[in-house]
């Protein structure tokens, strides 16, 4: 099998699936409970937060686990929105965002909230001016991910987040699941930011929302006790644990890991650049994704075709419902792109081999599907 759709999930690391393994047979206690069980697991949760704070560089205190980053996404939007809703009703944020932040926002919308898209330049990138020009004084939230999952565009947060703390009204939240594990991002730019574990060869079902400290949101789950007051239900120990040994592990020869995804990705586009495809991804994305469209071809056709070899790739954001990439729309205006684009994305784990082998089944299903279209 050859992989490259880890934009979309990772298959979890044996060390991380030990970890959850070991702490659901030995640490069984509720952490809610007072006796001697329950104290083991809260001080296992407690040290796994204790770990995850420094990996981040943010207070323990300010974490909140979750399910994933869909929960986190709305546990921060809608949290912001309906708490501070007396300051104002205006929401800010653009056209590369994950479903799971349009969604939020499209139900605040349907309650009255005003919503503003903030405009791109031709690479993909905020436009800073006019992002300064949308911020009113009733603006009360900006949220803009770090990196787009589809074209893999990373945004200037610190610019970004300069502007936005010019309105001290203005919170300032961001999408972080494609950065987590990929490169070193600094926290104390944003207000909130969101991730997931399953993006870092964690395992599926957990996530984080961080909310700065000073913050007070409403929450999205109400009821029962939990280690924050934002988000309640038991907490999932195992999960708890098993995404703090992932978050370490990522970050473990971080820059060796990254420099080789850096290689694989310039390999892969001059051997993509040869062929009759579009580039959608550009020098300002990150090395793990990139995005390409083909014309006459549609992109699930591709798809399968490839699934056939045992090769996976895909064609938008997993979690996308559109019927064309909003993302390569943003960023090209042309929408035969945007119905046409399939995204590669790579890790540390992937081998040039791999790459040659892909190469190879995706030219030949070039060919032979295009003679197909023409008959």
């Amino acid at each position: 099998m050859i992989y490259l759709d880890y934009s979309a999930t990772t298959p979890v690391d044996s060390e991380v699936l030990k970890t959850f393994t070991e702490v659901n047979k030995s640490f069984i206690g509720n952490p809610n409970s007072l006796h001697k069980l329950g104290l083991e697991s809260k001080q296992l949760i407690d040290a796994s937060t204790e770990q995850i704070a420094n990996l981040l560089k943010v207070k323990p205190n300010e974490i909140i686990y979750t399910s994933g980053a869909s929960e986190a996404n709305n546990t921060a939007i809608k949290g912001i929105c309906l708490k501070y809703k007396n300051r104002g009703k205006h929401i800010i944020t653009t056209e590369l965002e994950h479903s799971s932040v349009i969604g939020p926002i499209s139900y605040l919308s349907s309650l009255g909230f005003d919503v503003d898209f903030v405009k791109l330049d031709e690479n993909g990138l905020v436009d800073l001016n006019d992002l300064e020009h949308l911020i009113r004084s009733d603006t009360i939230l900006v949220s803009i991910a770090s990196v787009n999952s589809e074209i893999g565009i990373r945004q200037p947060l610190g610019k970004i987040s300069e502007i936005v703390r010019k309105n001290k009204k203005t919170y300032l939240h961001s999408d972080i699941t494609q950065s987590v594990g990929k490169e070193k991002i600094d926290l104390s730019l944003v207000d909130l930011a969101s991730f997931s574990a399953q993006k870092f060869f964690g395992l599926k079902g957990v996530g984080v929302l961080i909310k700065k400290e000073n913050i007070v949101i409403d929450p999205l789950i109400h009821g029962g006790k939990s280690t924050t007051a934002y988000r309640s239900g038991t907490p999932a120990t195992p999960l708890i644990a098993s995404l703090a040994k992932a978050l370490r592990l990522s970050y473990e020869n971080f820059g060796i890991k990254y420099n080789k995804v850096n290689e694989l990705h310039d390999y892969l586009l001059e051997k993509l650049q040869q062929l009759d495809v579009n580039i959608n991804s550009n020098e300002n994305c990150i090395p793990h994704i990139i995005n390409i469209s083909i014309s006459k071809i549609k992109p699930e056709t591709i798809l399968h075709a490839l699934e056939k070899d045992d090769i996976y790739i895909s064609t938008m954001t997993a979690c996308s419902t559109s019927k064309y990439s909003k993302a390569v729309y943003a960023v090209t205006k042309d929408e035969q792109r945007a119905k046409h684009s399939l995204r590669i994305s790579l890790s540390h784990l992937t081998t040039k081999e791999e790459l040659d082998i892909f190469l190879d089944k995706f030219k030949k299903n070039l060919i032979r599907l295009a003679e197909v279209s023409t008959k």
